[in-house]
């Protein structure tokens, strides 16, 4: 998550937008390459192993974020408890999924920005016309093409590749990106998804770990801590965790002593 990073994201942002800007077509000669004329459909997407392949990519990336979401659940039910995982990669690995995967691709792009697919565009025998990826006004009413969830999900892996040891982490970058690629793949040979669709994928969910990454870790006057994260999030949740042992009649535990050292150092306003 450097700078060097940022830089190749950047760059490739602008000539993948600005090439397919004013070349359109390539996407539909891309996507034709997983086109079968002679029977009208995209082959593998009715091929089980290739099924099997795109589901697994999803559970991959589920599984990675799994730690973080149990030590979540088990510190809202027990506030009284430490983490059971560092809070900056709590936020961090959670933060970056619901914003790339959930909030700016599902519920912002592809509710209002109506590309069709390419399965359903007239080229490839469906009924809508095709638009290119920077024209919102196609006739798709709902999870539209733009940009492509999976592929961002999968790109996602990029925020666990940014915590691991320094040493591992290029291999780590490596895997993330044959990972997203592969995957992303697949949703093209599917008829899912354009090549745009899976490059934006791919390039804002990098922008968004490297923003994210950044702020936690490394900008000084943002950087958060463990102990921090920790504190609030039990502050927070106490009053709740008192009521619920009241209601099961049972003898709440102290607040742990380092959320009142932060509290007093920190007092509320």
């Amino acid at each position: 998550m450097n700078r060097t990073g940022l830089f190749i994201a950047l760059s490739l942002s602008l000539v993948v937008g600005l090439l397919f800007g004013i070349f359109p077509e390539l996407d539909l000669d891309l996507a034709g390459l997983f086109y079968d004329p002679a029977t009208r459909i995209f082959p593998l997407k009715l091929n089980t192993p290739a099924e099997i392949m795109r589901d697994g990519a999803m559970w991959i990336a589920w599984g990675l974020a799994l730690p973080a979401i149990v030590a979540l659940v088990v510190k809202l039910l027990r506030p009284d408890r430490p983490l059971m995982m560092s809070g900056r990669a709590i936020v961090f690995l959670l933060g970056t999924l619901i914003l790339s995967a959930g909030i700016l691709t599902n519920l912002t792009f592809k509710s209002y920005w109506g590309r069709p697919r390419p399965v359903v565009v007239t080229e490839f025998n469906g009924p809508d016309k095709f638009v290119p990826w920077w024209d919102p006004r196609g006739a798709c009413p709902r999870n539209c093409s733009f940009f492509s969830g999976e592929g961002a999900t999968a790109f996602w892996t990029f925020a666990p590749a940014a915590l691991t040891p320094p040493a591992w982490r290029p291999l780590a970058y490596a895997a993330a990106t044959l990972f997203g690629v592969v995957t992303s793949l697949l949703r093209m040979a599917f008829g899912g998804h354009f090549f745009t669709d899976v490059a934006a994928a791919g390039l804002v969910t990098f922008l968004v770990i490297w923003l994210a990454y950044a702020y936690i870790y490394r900008w000084p006057s943002t950087r958060l801590s463990d102990e921090g994260i920790d504190a609030a999030l039990t502050k927070l949740i106490w009053p709740a965790y008192l009521w619920r042992q009241r209601l099961l009649g049972r003898r709440a535990a102290s607040k742990p002593s380092f959320v009142n050292r932060i509290t007093e150092v920190h007092p509320d306003d």
